[in-house]
């Protein structure tokens, strides 16, 4: 049976991890890195680049590369290149299908099934998305765990103490705090809050921004309308922050950045470390809120955490961690990674969903998790009101049932508004989807009983069903708002992703067809020069044929439009050639 992968699906480096002899382990990529970037680009060509092969082609094809699209995850956003439009789900599923690959050629075996992991304060919506992701690219996602949770449960596999732990978990485009408590082998969620646009993005912007403002100031050039350039900025702005957590100023150097007057200008600019944290002082600060709330909604006060764990890349920002030191008066712990230890706990539950659990130290008891909802749940009532049925922070998986009744008299169906938030009011909330119970009996406001249903599972992916206790007719659904991918639209992505796995293989073997059928006709060539008059005519002549032959099939080849018809021409007409110029080859070649 093959293993269930733990993968981090993260917004700018996305990593993945196995359990081996009873330890997590990160699957390395093909060059050898822990993590791989998350980022998609479409060549010219046609050719699909994922991770590092596409983030190194990011500044000369930027128009067809696409980063950060977990910010776009269970939106309208869709982008379009060559006529074919891409949502969020397809683009993160090319991303979790480079995972998949990885982790196939590490283990030497398929790998099926995946525990994927989101933001704790991801919406319904977003989680489904993702889990459509997962199924686009070949997985079957037997969970969605949420980060900070899953960073706990690799904390807990060595940590397995009585203990209350704050998750302080600021990734590249993404903020969540959790209070967790870890007791006997138990790590239950007790409070979730966060953002969903913060994080280190962001911070790289306000450097962009800053280095754009200054260059204009020095030079009248404004670099944000000029896109190769702006890209250069951006990537050395990211370069920029990452320098500036062990350094006290970076040196932002960028030559030919830009002309002027046919001159060539060259970006030449010191950033010190205090003018970064001004810049991200409010970003910052945005922090403070959430680690409030997730702290008076646990009922403790900063004082009783026995640790804080910092998880994500933007935690090495030396200012994130002086925020967290002020906000919680504790020593940030740094005995887990902040990269790796979400795809790790993932893992971890991975192994413990196919029904091998490891222990947590020091307690002999194998780990059980109990995460929470991250959001309250509710439906519309009359005058626009959010009535809850289940509180934020409930454990999961939970079920709850309300019974309500018709509005208006003589009412034959009633529309179920379904929303996500803490307003009172439902147009202040999200809408996570909307059905109808038809079929209900006529009578006067107030005489049907319709129970409504709030069934959320461990994914945290919520149904709700609405059944009129008089009549026994129901209605169900697993929510289906327009952000999200129908069905039809799941199945055909699949379809779209098999077809591009065969295609992207063709094009390797038309690639390595066409790059062995060049260096035939180069050696030929070279052997008949080497010849001259000592070769027979007759043979000359043959040879001549069979290299003209293959050098206008060649001169025909188009790597994004080859078919298999077009390389079983080639391997013919090279077969052919092969044959014919085998003596001379031999005979005149370079030795």
């Amino acid at each position: 049976m093959s293993k269930v992968i733990g993968i981090d699906l993260g917004t700018t480096n996305s990593c993945v991890s196995v359990i081996e002899n009873g330890e997590p382990v990160i699957v390395p990529t093909g060059s050898g890195n822990r993590t791989t970037p998350s980022v998609v680009a479409f060549t010219k060509n046609g050719e699909r680049l994922v991770g590092e092969a596409a983030s190194r082609q990011a500044v000369t094809n930027p128009e067809r590369t696409i980063t950060s699209v977990k910010r776009h995850m269970g939106t309208e956003w869709s982008v379009r290149i060559d006529g074919k439009e891409y949502k969020p789900q397809t683009i993160s599923a090319m991303i979790l299908m480079q995972l998949k690959k990885d982790a196939e050629a590490f283990l030497g075996d398929t790998v099926t099934e995946a525990v994927i992991t989101v933001p704790a304060y991801f919406n319904d919506i977003q989680r489904q998305a993702t889990k459509d992701a997962g199924r686009i690219a070949g997985l079957n996602v037997k969970r969605i765990i949420n980060e900070p949770t899953s960073a706990a449960l690799s904390y807990g596999l060595n940590h397995g103490e009585p203990q209350k732990v704050m998750v302080y978990d600021l990734g590249g485009g993404t903020f969540d705090v959790s209070i967790i408590e870890i007791g006997e082998g138990v790590i239950e969620v007790l409070a979730t809050a966060g953002d969903n646009h913060l994080g280190g993005d962001d911070f790289d912007s306000r450097i962009t921004d800053w280095i754009i403002r200054e260059f204009k100031r020095e030079h009248r050039i404004d670099l944000s309308r000029d896109f190769a350039a702006l890209q250069r900025v951006q990537e050395a702005a990211e370069q920029a922050k990452k320098e500036l957590s062990s350094s006290e100023s970076t040196h932002i150097v960028l030559p030919y950045l830009a002309n002027s007057k046919g001159e060539a200008i060259h970006l030449d600019m010191t950033l010190s470390r205090s003018q970064f944290n001004d810049l991200v002082k409010d970003l910052i600060e945005r922090t403070a809120g959430p680690v409030q709330s997730a702290l008076s909604d646990a009922g403790i006060a900063a004082s009783e955490l026995g640790r804080v764990l910092l998880v994500g890349g933007s935690t090495r920002v030396p200012a994130v961690q002086d925020k967290v030191r002020a906000l919680t008066g504790k020593e940030p712990s740094r005995n887990i990674n902040p990269d790796e230890c979400v795809a790790k706990g993932a893992a971890i539950l991975g192994s413990t969903l196919e029904g091998k659990a490891l222990p947590a130290a020091g307690t002999g008891q194998d780990l059980l998790l109990l995460d929470v909802t991250p959001l309250s749940l509710s439906i519309e009532t009359v005058g626009g009101v959010a009535t809850r049925l289940v509180e934020r922070n409930s454990t999961l998986p939970t079920r709850y049932s309300r019974v309500f009744s018709t509005a208006a008299p003589y009412q034959r169906d009633v529309e179920i508004h379904v929303l996500q938030g803490e307003r009172p009011m439902a147009k202040d909330n999200k809408t996570v989807g909307k059905f109808k119970l038809k079929g209900i009996r006529r009578a006067p406001a107030g005489v049907p009983q319709i129970e409504v249903t709030f069934d959320i599972d461990a994914n945290g992916i919520l149904k709700v069903s609405a059944k009129d206790l008089d009549t026994g007719k129901e209605q169900s659904i697993t929510i289906t708002a327009d952000d999200r991918m129908s069905e039809a639209e799941i199945e055909q992505a699949i379809r779209d992703a098999q077809q591009y796995a065969g295609q992207d293989s063709m094009r390797r073997d038309a690639m390595e067809l066409n790059s062995e059928a060049q260096s035939l006709l180069a050696k030929t060539q070279q052997a008949l020069k080497n010849a001259g008059k000592q070769l027979d005519k007759a043979e000359k002549k043959q040879i001549k044929h069979d290299c003209n032959a293959l050098q206008k099939l060649l001169m025909k080849f188009r790597v994004d439009k080859v078919s298999e018809a077009d390389m079983e021409n080639i391997r013919n007409a090279k077969q052919q050639l092969e044959n014919s110029s085998a003596r001379v080859r031999e005979l005149y070649g370079e030795k």
